[in-house]
């Protein structure tokens, strides 16, 4: 059974999701303040996270970017009808994916599945090899791990996914849309510049000059690529 966690000041918000994800036979735990959720965070599990912006107490990006200190768990955030910054800003800080209040029950779930069976597919489609090392950089495909220099790296779910598919095809290059497919899955309905940010924030972890990237290359006008 999938455990999720649902984060919003709204109980009858709160009460609707879980009524809707229970039918579908997953383990629903609510928060409706930033401290007990991330307490609950701590001490537990979670499958998924769906985590409103505005919470009392911690926001739900303060959230989200301690989150990311020590867990991949996916989180969709839940923002305001047109507030584009936050959007942007729950991707910066780890998020995998947002939706818009006010929502349709049934996008939410969709989105919910969506994520939880590309999560599914990882694990039998692992590659025999358990590790890659790019010069100072390594990557752990067991333990889902990245150093530098022998120094670990927090990294969030997608910014992994994106870094690994990027040094297992080497100088191959893929647009903004070809890594919304392979990451995010062809049911996405999000932007391009959702790559934008993620990689953004994935090269201010892992190069020593994000301007001057050692690892992850932009072929303008084209994509993104890992060049050996």
């Amino acid at each position: 059974m999938k455990r999720v966690l649902v984060v919003d000041d709204e109980k009858l918000i709160v009460k609707g999701i879980k009524f809707s994800l229970e039918q579908d036979d997953m383990m629903v735990d609510a928060a409706y303040d930033g401290e007990t959720a991330l307490e609950m965070l701590r001490s537990n599990t979670y499958d998924m996270v769906l985590l409103d912006i505005m919470l009392p107490g911690l926001t739900g990006l303060e959230i989200c970017q301690q989150v990311r200190e020590f867990s991949n768990v996916p989180i969709i955030m839940l923002t305001a009808k047109g507030d584009d910054m936050d959007k942007i800003l729950g991707l910066e800080y780890g998020a995998d994916d947002y939706i818009t209040k006010p929502f349709n029950i049934l996008e939410v779930k969709a989105r919910i599945k969506a994520i939880m069976r590309r999560n599914a597919k990882k694990a039998p489609e692992a590659s025999p090899v358990k590790h890659i090392e790019a010069g100072e950089l390594k990557l752990d495909f067991d333990s889902r791990r990245v150093s530098i220099s022998g120094r670990e790296v927090n990294l969030t779910a997608k910014e992994f996914d994106i870094l690994m598919l990027l040094i297992t095809n080497p100088n191959k290059v893929y647009s903004r849309e070809a890594l919304l497919k392979e990451i995010w899955g062809a049911d996405y309905v999000g932007d391009a510049r959702t790559v934008d940010v993620h990689v953004r924030r994935l090269r201010e972890k892992i190069e020593a000059n994000p301007g001057d990237p050692q690892y992850v290359f932009t072929k303008w006008g084209v994509g993104y690529y890992y060049r050996v």
